[in-house]
């Protein structure tokens, strides 16, 4: 411990923060998406709407009746993302220990870091398989089959947690292939990611008839360009194509609703046309079935290939909102205040503590889910001066966008100094975070939440990069024992 004595210090001024979190809003912290994850853990099934992945979880710790106890798991989640950044720098890049615990700051004492952990949501369980698959693959020079098949399982989980995990199977087996590492432990990867991915698909395609993880990708991408889709410059064949139709929007695109999230999940804005009402024109009762997934997707695509421009304008805008400085209220205010310390209680119309939703889920409500799990009241109780302390942290210590933006420049960097060898180890945690910034911008809509797991993979790449340097050696300067110094002989290339 001694030895690692500045990053222990940063270990337990993170551990000792949490602990104030967990003091001052328990037993936990609640999001529009918890009440589903918690639906699913007592009444089991594939949602249509997300991977379960995290509701099992939420399934094994079913039987300790505590929403304390999962965001206990949480933070120690955060707090091993931490250690597996430090442990890889150190012992396979050789930074020094101040170096190395600098990168896991991010991870240890961001605020909002914090706040997503106390949330019962899947983002720090995703974020914690994602910075185990990379570091296991940098970790190992050679790897064994064994090695490769415990990665494709940690693949597979981070798929079943969130959809977007799934191309990050992709993305390693394309480095391994660039590095060579032979084809038993890529065989033995893919091989164990895809069982536990096919058999939840069989258990999707049992409850829905179709062969998938979810029913809202085609919906969520149609929400992705409602913000921009215009019918007029879509060509559509009448009457063949009448279900795409029925999903314009009738006002004009300078008038509509300025962030996408709305056309999904909103409900009405008095025109008759936003929100989900759309949706509601297609036949069918419920939002999430096949048949407005693919017609959704079907309406989305057309829009795209249409308005090239429009689309690539909305995702560079999004994506370009990762890097701002502050924190802009994006995409409402409500949705802002779920990510914040609040050191009050939010009221309703008679001034009393508002109660959790009542919204009807499979089986229940949402109130009475989270009732039934926690075998008592499951609603927020801020208690001072543990929130207090919590907010005011929360106003100052965390992740700056333009920060981000900087980190991520110092390992694209690296990936250019090294591009005779594809970018070197810094390759792929960089490729991961933009990757992870990226995808909702194109698929969805910028949320603060989504750049949280891009962080540490940023973080580690800038740290490689800056470990070795970026500055570009003249061939005449570079000796046999300088260039063989130039990586550590542990360096996983």
């Amino acid at each position: 411990m001694s030895r690692h004595r500045v990053f222990v210090t940063a270990f337990a001024l993170g551990a000792l923060l949490r602990l104030i979190a967990m003091l001052g809003y328990s037993p936990a912290m609640w999001f529009n998406d918890s009440y589903e994850y918690v639906s699913v853990a007592l009444h089991p099934r594939p949602s249509a709407v997300r991977p379960d992945g995290y509701s099992f979880w939420l399934m094994l710790l079913q039987p300790f009746h505590s929403f304390t106890l999962v965001v206990f798991t949480q933070h120690l989640m955060g707090l091993a993302t931490g250690v597996l950044i430090y442990a890889l720098l150190r012992r396979k890049f050789a930074l020094p220990k101040w170096g190395a615990t600098l990168a896991a700051v991010p991870v240890l004492f961001d605020a909002y870091q914090i706040q997503l952990e106390q949330l019962v949501m899947s983002d720090t369980m995703f974020t914690l398989l994602v910075v185990g698959v990379i570091t296991l693959v940098l970790w190992h020079r050679r790897m064994s089959w064994k090695v490769g098949a415990v990665v494709g399982f940690l693949l597979a989980l981070t798929a079943l947690t969130r959809s977007i995990g799934l191309p990050i199977l992709g993305l390693v087996v394309v480095y391994m292939l660039i590095k060579r590492t032979g084809w038993k432990p890529i065989v033995a990867m893919v091989t164990a990611c895809a069982l536990p991915v096919l058999a939840y698909m069989s258990w999707f395609y049992v409850t829905f008839g179709k062969f998938a993880m979810t029913n809202s990708d085609g919906l969520i991408l149609y929400m992705r360009v409602s913000i921009f889709a215009d019918c007029a410059k879509m060509d559509l064949d009448l009457p063949r194509e009448l279900p795409l139709a029925f999903m314009c929007i009738e006002e004009p695109v300078n008038k509509r609703v300025s962030y996408a999230q709305w056309y999904l999940w909103g409900t009405g804005s008095g025109n008759g046309n936003a929100g989900g009402e759309v949706l509601h024109r297609l036949p069918g009762k419920v939002k999430f079935d096949d048949f407005k997934n693919e017609v959704a997707s079907a309406f989305a695509k057309r829009a795209i290939l249409a308005q090239p421009g429009d689309y690539l304008q909305v995702v560079a805008r999004d994506f370009m909102r990762a890097f701002t400085w502050g924190r802009p209220r994006f995409p409402d205010e409500a949705t802002f205040q779920q990510y914040q310390f609040k050191p009050y209680y939010d009221l309703d119309a008679e001034g009393k503590p508002k109660r959790l939703p009542k919204w009807a889920t499979v089986g229940g409500r949402a109130d009475t889910d989270a009732f039934m799990y926690e075998q008592g009241p499951a609603e927020t109780r801020i208690v001072h001066p543990w929130a207090d302390i919590m907010s005011a942290y929360q106003k100052v210590f965390y992740l700056q966008g333009v920060m981000l933006g900087g980190i991520l420049l110092v390992g694209l960097a690296g990936v250019v100094v090294r591009w005779r060898r594809l970018g070197g180890p810094v390759l792929l945690p960089w490729l991961g975070a933009f990757g992870l910034i990226l995808a909702p911008a194109a698929t969805a809509e910028f949320d603060y939440r989504y750049l949280l797991p891009a962080v540490p993979l940023a973080c580690m790449a800038a740290a490689i990069t800056l470990r070795h340097g970026v500055r570009l050696r003249r061939r005449a300067a570079v000796t046999p024992t300088s260039a063989s110094a130039s990586e550590p002989t542990t360096v996983s290339t």
